[in-house]
């Protein structure tokens, strides 16, 4: 499967942004979809996931501000993100796992090429 990340851009702090995921070539179906970043200088970090049957998984700096969902029919995935802050800028890259919830990036077989978020301070 091919992972097209797209969405990203410049914001202020305190804006808003939605990222997308689309799947090309193969259908997600059955699969969970993950979003992980990377900033600048530091390590790749998984930001959420969201399992086919709908379960969410958060990394604490992100919890009551970024969403994700889904929608099966179209192979698409969301992260809506809130309240954003700079240290929340990086390239985020959706990625997509067998199944499970798992937040290590070693289990995530296809990965998109990333979109760059960048908040403003």
């Amino acid at each position: 499967v091919q992972l097209q990340a797209s969405g990203g851009g410049l914001v202020q702090t305190g804006g808003s942004l939605r990222v997308s995921c689309a799947a090309y070539g193969r259908s997600f179906s059955g699969n969970t979809v993950g979003w992980f970043r990377q900033a600048p200088g530091k390590a790749r970090e998984f930001v959420s996931l969201i399992t086919w049957s709908g379960t969410t998984l958060y990394t604490d700096s992100v919890k009551g501000r970024f969403t994700i969902s889904r929608e099966n029919a179209k192979d698409m995935v969301y992260l809506q993100m809130d309240s954003l802050k700079p240290e929340d800028t990086a390239v985020y890259y959706c990625a997509v796992a067998p199944s499970g919830t798992s937040y290590y990036a070693t289990n995530y077989n296809y990965w998109g090429q990333g979109t760059l978020v960048t908040v403003s301070s």
